[in-house]
């Protein structure tokens, strides 16, 4: 396991520059696998537009307490990107006037952001109908100061989503870092005692499964039972849905895929599970995804490739959700990923 990031390790893939030169090049400029764009042109969907706006993604910061094999935002506890206050009550005056119904907060480990317990309790105001945090779990073991997180999260009703690479330690720290299966079983049963993933319960808890190497992820129903199986016998957790995600060729799981020798295997793969079906819903045709220094990007993949949206509107502070719903969603290889298969989105299985 890497402990720093690809920026902290000068790594020349924390250039979004050198990164879309491999996704642009190579197998794809000679030919041997069509570009995106090609493909979903074959189905009338280039350029591909946006649908009514249902989830503004806000990422607070690239700061974490894990430095993840597979993460496509190069996260770690050297990344000092934080969102402002400043940045935020930006936010706070979009979040109060836009039509999305979805609040999704994500980093990094987004509680790490001095300012997130200040952040949630004005969003919370605002009345959006589905509030999430994307939480790694580990962070409320991390530190004392965080181990009121889950009464914090049911007091404004949380929709806490979870990253957990697998019900087994193994697989888990090898993906993770060494301890963290075992902090995340605790941090899982801290937030059922409080509630959450409880049978019947308002207080949402949900799992997000990555595969742990180069391949992609197996059915959804068929994952979501053997998690609810082995974490209910083993360890008493009780949670509501599993979301399983394509690992997209971004940042930390690109410099994986080039050093183990699986990056054009990889990119043959989702090539060939390509699925016309999936294109339709895809998160970036109903969700805008804002960095943690406001700039507005058509996903959060796009955010960690430096493609803001196509639009004379590109700042959180320059909000215009009618000028913003007139553009066209940019596109590149890792969108292959999002259209593998059962098709992925932050959300899970898209068809």
């Amino acid at each position: 396991m890497a402990t720093k990031s690809l920026k902290a390790r000068h790594n020349a893939l924390v250039t979004d520059n050198k990164q879309l030169e491999i996704l642009e090049g190579g197998i794809f400029e000679n030919g041997e696998l069509p570009y995106f764009k090609d493909k979903i042109a074959q189905i009338g969907q280039f350029p591909l537009r946006p649908k009514k706006l249902e989830i503004l993604q806000i990422n607070v910061g690239y700061m974490c307490n894990q430095v993840c094999e597979h993460c496509h935002v190069d996260a770690g506890p050297d990344r000092k990107e934080i969102m402002t206050r400043e940045t935020m009550e930006q936010c706070l005056e979009v979040i109060r006037n836009t039509a999305a119904h979805t609040l999704d907060l994500t980093g990094g480990a987004p509680e790490m952001n001095p300012n997130f317990r200040w952040f949630v309790e004005e969003a919370a105001k605002a009345g959006v109908q589905d509030f999430i945090v994307r939480s790694n779990l580990t962070i409320i073991r991390a530190n004392k100061k965080y181990y009121d997180l889950p009464e914090f999260f049911k007091k404004y009703n949380i929709h806490v989503i979870s990253s957990m690479p697998h019900y087994t330690r193994g697989k888990t720290d090898k993906q993770r870092g060494e301890g963290v299966f075992d902090k995340s079983i605790k941090a899982l049963q801290e937030l059922n005692a409080v509630g959450y993933g409880m049978p019947d319960s308002s207080l949402r808890l949900d799992l997000v499964y990555n595969p742990s190497g180069a391949f992609l992820p197996g059915d959804q129903s068929a994952l979501e039972r053997d998690f609810k199986k082995a974490l209910k016998e083993d360890f008493e957790i009780n949670f509501h849905n599993l979301f399983s995600i394509t690992n997209l060729p971004i940042a930390r799981f690109l410099d994986y895929l080039i050093a183990s020798g699986n990056y054009e295997d990889y990119m043959y793969s989702l090539v060939e599970s390509y699925n016309p079906s999936a294109v339709e819903n895809v998160m970036c045709t109903n969700t805008i995804s804002v960095s943690w220094d406001g700039w507005l990007y058509d996903c959060d993949f796009n955010q960690m490739l430096g493609l803001k949206v196509a639009s004379k509107i590109k700042h959180i502070k320059d909000y215009n959700e009618d000028i913003l719903t007139d553009r066209n969603i940019i596109v590149s290889q890792h969108c292959f990923g999002c259209t593998a298969g059962a098709g992925s989105s932050c959300q899970g299985s898209v068809t």
